[in-house]
């Protein structure tokens, strides 16, 4: 789980939020209530594709049909 810190933390607490960082904390850093960058270590950083794909097609394989009906590809491409 992600820490929240402003940019005010990180301008005073930056020794102990880095340290945190090497211990394997990872942080999403705000500015007016917003969040605008995360901070994670750098060993741990992933690429999200794979696990947003598998989530999307996970859920898109629980969606029920409505309405779909039976279609030709000719269908598909009606004027």
């Amino acid at each position: 789980m992600d820490d929240t810190v402003s940019i005010a933390d990180i301008e005073f607490k930056l020794p102990s939020i880095l340290h945190g960082v090497r211990e394997g904390q990872s942080y999403v850093v705000v500015s007016n209530g917003r969040p605008v960058a995360r901070i994670v270590p750098v060993n741990t950083h992933e690429n999200p594709l794979p696990r947003l794909r598998a989530a999307l097609l996970s859920r898109l394989e629980r969606q029920p049909l409505v309405g779909a009906g039976n279609w030709t590809r000719d269908d598909a491409y009606e004027d």
